[in-house]
């Protein structure tokens, strides 16, 4: 257990940061699957129209650094890739 002061507010700043990020990467990966089914479903129409909420998800979750932009960018080419292999 920290002694310090500083330390102690760090403690509660990183348990703060690390369930919104937990928050975030969890509604991604909802996300992503949501579109992956309307895929599976060959409803490409829907999927065109979802495709455009999950890229906001992953620029927002990159922007506040909570996964890697390269990582963000790799996703969304590799849905950019079933949704073009899809329709």
């Amino acid at each position: 257990m920290p002694r310090r002061k500083t330390s102690l507010k760090s403690n509660r700043v990183n348990k703060r940061k690390h369930t919104r990020n937990l928050r975030v990467k969890s509604q991604l990966k909802k996300s992503i699957k949501k579109f992956q089914e309307l895929l599976i479903a060959a409803n490409t129409t829907e999927a065109k129209t979802f495709i455009n909420k999950v890229f906001s998800q992953l620029d927002k979750a990159a922007k506040k650094n909570i996964i890697h932009p390269a990582t963000a960018n790799r996703r969304k080419s590799r849905l950019m890739r079933r949704l073009s292999k899809g329709a």
